[in-house]
Parts: C-alpha cells; sequence; structure tokens
C-alpha cells in the first residue's frame, strides 16, 4: 500500500490518500466538503480536473476514455501518484448536456 498526497488547488487543502481508498472516501474522513451524490461514477458530481498526477478510475462510467485521462471522479478515483485537482470542474460531456437542456427549456 502506497499513501499519496492529494491538493486541493485553490481551497488550500492536502489529504493523504492510500491507493487502495477513493479520493472521496478520504475527503470524508478528514472533514473535507467534497460534491457527491450517486458515489458508482455515473453522476460526475464530484468530478474534479486532473492539473497533475494519474489516477485509476476502472468505474467511472460516466466519463469518456478521453474525459477519465483529464477528470478524477473522486467515488471512484484512487491516486497513482501525488496529485493536484481542481473541484468543481467538470467535463465537456455534462457541460454540453447542460446546454442542450438549456436550450430546450428556451424552446418550451
Amino acid at each position: 500500500m502506497t499513501d499519496y498526497t492529494v491538493e486541493f488547488v485553490g481551497t488550500g487543502e492536502t489529504i493523504t490518500v492510500s491507493d487502495k481508498q477513493t479520493i472521496l472516501k478520504a475527503c470524508i474522513e478528514e472533514g473535507i466538503a467534497q460534491e457527491y451524490s450517486c458515489r458508482v461514477g455515473m453522476c460526475l458530481a464530484c468530478s474534479a480536473e486532473i492539473l497533475e498526477g494519474e489516477v485509476t478510475q476502472p468505474a467511472a462510467r460516466g466519463l469518456t476514455d478521453e474525459e477519465a485521462e483529464e477528470y478524477a471522479l473522486t467515488c471512484m478515483a484512487r491516486p497513482q501518484s501525488d496529485l493536484k485537482l481542481e473541484r468543481g470542474v467538470y467535463p465537456p460531456s455534462i457541460e454540453d448536456d447542460a446546454a442542450t437542456a438549456g436550450a430546450a427549456a428556451d424552446d418550451d
């Protein structure tokens, strides 16, 4: 088991996370207010942009393969190196879905 440092850019929060533990679980244990909802890699509420480092997240079904290289679903992601993450940054697919939904609502 290896421990890695996970820094949340812009918040001053840094935690230690085991490579066997999800980032979300470590956040909850440390009292860090990380957003989440489904906890199964589908809703994208817990998304964070990976600024530095690598994660493994084989069950992050809500992300495309390309997005999984740039974004972590903290409920699924386990660190593979020290990380710098920016919370509250969502992958393009969710931004596109929100724009489409907004346009459809405007048409009603």
